[in-house]
């Protein structure tokens, strides 16, 4: 069997028809259950968020906003739809953001990307995740547990042992960062260890350049990547085509412009939204400050769920000028009192020793009242002056860059 099970085969019609069919009841279940969304959505009527443009004009929650939201009303900022009594850990990750885990089998949703990754039941997995603090090491474990995989759990550090383990138990699968699977097979060879029994892997926590992957794959190694967080679990996993990750099927992604919740055109560089149908912790539009792309088509591999281009960066593209925060909300204000303007990117700069704003706009006929306009436009927004410069459109590089930031201090 090449797949999990038939969710990831069924037509993308199928399978849009079946999130609408629950979106409603997952916002209804929200209000219901949770302080935090019935007071976000309050007036909202759920059952009439049963398409993508219903939940785009919903507000987007930011994974940024929630130490504050935390803090505020502790110890999950009333975002929980289920009490303490009824979840299984609490975790913490730098911030400190404090996250839930629910009661039940594989409940960050990993064992479907283990599966795509070619782990089956008997193969012993090394988890070289963190079991403290974090739920990393807890989501590839119950995940494994679910395919009948048993688990090593290594942890982190103390490479000697970690080899030494690898080397007496024989393990199949390692689960981990690549950078310190990378650690782990230089050790061995330093060691005259033999470790050559793993054969595949699920990395995740950090990028994974062109190089290591080669680096891995040549020496017997096949790795896949996950791209999950702590608040979601699993968004979105590589398959054996290695052609972008493929979303989770629980899951439904958006990909808006960076300082607003508007959806932008497939392929177009974007932030990561998620709206997540997990019943303990059911986030609504959680903007994560990822930017990524939607990639057209289906999978080589015969999944047919949208597909992104995996991670390409940060979308909080907050800078100071003069003294004063630019937000990426500000230079889309901006944009939404001028319609003739597409893309636009805010360059600061202080060639002059000074800094200053240039406003880089799309424009397809530019004119002296346009340039007038949105000066005043920047100026209203920001408290700040700022100059304006138009471009054909299209100019601009598809990288999901809204500030940029190009000020040298040497």
């Amino acid at each position: 069997m090449n797949y999990y099970d038939s969710l990831e085969t069924r037509s993308p019609v199928e399978r849009e028809a079946w999130l609408m069919a629950r979106l409603p009841q997952q916002v209804a279940h929200a209000k219901r259950k949770s302080a935090y969304w019935r007071r976000l959505l309050d007036g909202v009527a759920a059952e009439s968020i049963d398409s993508r443009a219903a939940l785009a004009a919903l507000p987007l929650t930011r994974k940024s906003e929630l130490s504050e939201l935390q803090r505020a009303a502790p110890p999950f900022g009333g975002l929980t739809a289920t009490p303490m009594t009824g979840l299984s850990r609490v975790f913490a990750s730098p911030g400190p953001i404090y996250d839930p885990e629910g009661r039940g089998e594989d409940w960050w949703r990993f064992a479907r990307v283990l599966f795509a990754a070619g782990f089956r039941a008997g193969d012993l997995v090394h988890n070289a995740f963190s079991y403290h603090f974090t739920p990393a090491g807890f989501m590839l474990e119950g995940a494994a547990q679910k395919l009948g995989c048993p688990v090593f759990p290594a942890g982190v550090g103390q490479t000697d042992m970690q080899v030494q383990a690898m080397a007496d138990l024989r393990p199949a699968a390692y689960v981990g960062t690549p950078s310190f699977l990378r650690i782990i097979l230089e050790k061995a060879d330093e060691l005259g260890a033999d470790v050559s029994s793993l054969c595949k892997a699920v990395v995740s926590g950090e990028a994974l350049p062109p190089t290591l992957r080669k680096l891995l794959n040549d020496r017997g190694v096949v790795v896949r990547q996950a791209y999950a967080s702590a608040d979601l679990g699993v968004i979105a996993y590589e398959t054996p085509s290695e052609e972008g990750l493929v979303v989770e099927e629980d899951v439904l992604l958006e990909i808006v412009r960076p300082g607003t919740g508007d959806p932008v055109a497939e392929g177009e560089v974007g932030e990561v939204v998620v709206t997540s149908f997990n019943r303990d912790y059911p986030l609504l539009r959680f903007a994560t400050g990822d930017l990524s792309a939607l990639l057209p088509g289906i999978s080589p591999c015969g999944r047919t769920n949208m597909r992104i281009r995996g991670w390409l960066g940060r979308a909080d593209q907050t800078t100071k000028v003069k003294g004063m925060f630019v937000h990426p909300s500000q230079v889309a204000a901006v944009l939404a009192r001028h319609g003739d303007v597409g893309r636009a990117r805010l360059v600061v700069d202080n060639a002059g020793g000074q800094d200053r704003m240039v406003l880089h706009c799309e424009v397809a006929s530019p004119s002296d009242a346009l340039q007038a306009a949105l000066v005043a436009s920047i100026r209203e927004v920001t408290k700040l002056r700022g100059e304006v410069a138009f471009l054909a459109p299209a100019a601009l590089a598809n990288d999901g860059k809204v500030i940029e930031d190009l000020r040298s201090y040497e």
